[in-house]
């Protein structure tokens, strides 16, 4: 009986302190939509800290500024534990702001088999960069699966209603940005 306890149990052994499971979940974010919101909420429920990484995206021409995604993104996270969640701008390798953060893992959000097949290669990528960072994919609820930024972005151009997939404060700020007639 004794061989079965575990070292916990061993008051012989010296206690170990261990750190938060901290996590990032990284992305542009233009905007931030209801599906990406379902994903912070479940890797809170995963990890004792979270980092929304919004990144710069030199590589992509945003709809809102930099400035304007970290709004967003940390109006949302004021709904949230502030202890436990921060959001922060990130440039360069994923995988060094990981480093500079002390993250364990990296989160991404899969809605379909093409982000899956994208993302097991940026996975298999980043873990040859940086073993010790696990990547951890979660699957927004169902009804949510079917946003993305881009469509959002598309749909509020052409005048359309995008309530049911992004919180109202990013909807209000898609509104003044629909075409001019």
């Amino acid at each position: 009986m004794a061989a079965m306890r575990g070292l916990a149990d061993n008051p012989s052994m010296p206690a170990t302190t261990t750190r938060p499971r901290l996590a990032v979940y990284s992305g542009t974010f233009d905007p931030l939509t209801l599906g990406h919101e379902d994903v912070v909420r479940r890797a809170c429920a995963l990890f004792d800290e979270l980092v929304i990484a919004v990144a710069m995206a030199h590589h992509k021409k945003t709809r809102f500024s930099l400035h304007e995604r970290l709004e967003m993104a940390s109006e949302f996270a004021a709904g949230l534990d502030a202890a436990r969640v921060r959001v922060l701008p990130f440039d360069g390798l994923m995988m060094d702001f990981c480093r500079e953060q002390g993250a364990h893992a990296v989160v991404r959000g899969i809605r379909n088999m093409a982000d899956f097949d994208y993302e097991v290669q940026m996975a298999a990528m980043n873990r040859k960069l940086h073993p010790a960072v696990e990547t951890v994919f979660l699957l927004p609820q169902a009804d949510l699966q079917c946003i993305s930024s881009t469509l959002v972005r598309e749909i509020a151009t052409l005048g359309g209603d995008v309530s049911q997939m992004v919180s109202p404060g990013v909807a209000a700020r898609l509104a003044p940005r629909t075409l001019q007639a």
